[in-house]
């Protein structure tokens, strides 16, 4: 049976991305960007907030969403669709939508007069740092298609074994009250290949978390259960993390990082116990937001640096720059998914239903 709440839980995930990297413009941690406001404290403290759940937290979605789908497919052909539905996706992303963001970031922090097909030499020869904030190769948002390919990839024989040797992981069969404890296994898997901060290992647990364990009945029962005492127990690590984000306390930057992998396990328990409780339904609406989720998520970037090259140029407050950014870039979003999805062809490049 289709569960829906995963599916909205999904879509809000990738709606939030539109503020997150929009307040990226403007954070005060030091951090360069394709286009850089004013520093500013209150959208630092929304992306120190969110960032140690949020991708993980998709990550997770991914896991259950594999484990929905190898009920109906076979891993052969569960394969070959990570290679349409992803591996296609990426090689077109990297060639038509990532250099928009180099292009205007090279022309807001180079001065860079050239054409923008011209760009694409900068694009494939700068020498970068792989975050492309100030032109040169970058993945951009894409990395998370790229590293959802090879975990999905690795996962297969992971979980053909397990059938091979009839042996399935008993991790749903744990006493439930000891979940919040399974933080331990991202904090094991941070260690495994490190990529300018993002764990390929890291991310292939969650993934699997999500395939082996949150994707039981059992288990999403439980944490709709204790939805509340979940979202209480988040909501003071938040509290707590910020404070040490900020600098109100200082301590071992180790013990830190392992506070911040509890704070999101337990961040992604409440909001996956929130979700089966309220957001158990499908409509109109949620179909289609549904179904533009993954467009979204690879357009929306491109159209973020765009709009705000050309606010800058008219809007001086942060305010005003914001909204602006904010009113132009979600339509311009859904407007290239509706496009988008009207030919066959960048249907087929852009991973589109």
């Amino acid at each position: 049976m289709r569960k829906h709440h995963i599916d909205n839980l999904r879509w809000i995930a990738v709606l939030m991305l539109f503020p997150y990297h929009i307040f990226m413009i403007y954070n005060s941690f030091g951090e360069n960007f394709y286009i850089k406001g004013a520093d500013i404290r209150g959208t630092t403290a929304f992306i120190a907030a969110t960032w140690p759940w949020f991708m993980p937290l998709l990550f997770v979605i991914a896991g259950i969403g594999t484990a929905n789908a190898l009920q109906k497919r076979s891993p052969g052909a569960y394969a070959k669709e990570r290679v349409r539905k992803l591996l296609i996706p990426l090689v077109a992303g990297l060639l038509l939508v990532i250099p928009a963001q180099t292009y205007f970031a090279e022309r807001f922090h180079n001065g860079y007069t050239g054409g923008y097909f011209a760009q694409y030499i900068l694009f494939f020869t700068k020498e970068t740092d792989l975050s492309g904030y100030t032109g040169g190769f970058t993945p951009g948002q894409l990395w998370f298609i790229l590293y959802l390919f090879l975990i999905s990839m690795a996962a297969i024989p992971v979980i053909l074994l397990t059938c091979k040797i009839k042996f399935k992981p008993t991790l749903a069969k744990v006493p439930k009250i000891l979940l919040p404890l399974f933080f331990i296994l991202p904090c094991i898997g941070s260690l495994v290949l490190d990529i300018a901060g993002k764990s390929l290992g890291e991310y292939f647990v969650y993934f699997m978390l999500g395939y082996f364990l949150l994707s039981k009945d059992a288990v999403q029962q439980w944490v709709e259960k204790w939805r509340f005492a979940l979202l209480g127990g988040a909501l003071a690590c938040t509290a707590v993390y910020l404070m040490g984000w900020f600098g109100v306390f200082t301590g071992s930057d180790l013990l830190y990082d392992i506070f911040a992998r509890f704070y999101a396990w337990l961040m992604i328990l409440a909001l996956l116990g929130l979700a089966g409780r309220y957001l158990n339904f499908s409509n109109k609406a949620t179909t289609y937001l549904s179904r533009s989720s993954f467009a979204v998520y690879l357009f929306h970037q491109s159209w973020i640096i765009a709009v705000a090259y050309y606010v800058f140029q008219f809007a001086k407050q942060p305010l005003p720059q914001m909204l602006w950014i904010l009113l132009f870039s979600v339509p311009a979003t859904f407007g290239t998914y509706e496009l988008a999805r009207r030919w066959k062809v960048t249907r087929f490049l852009f991973g589109i239903k």
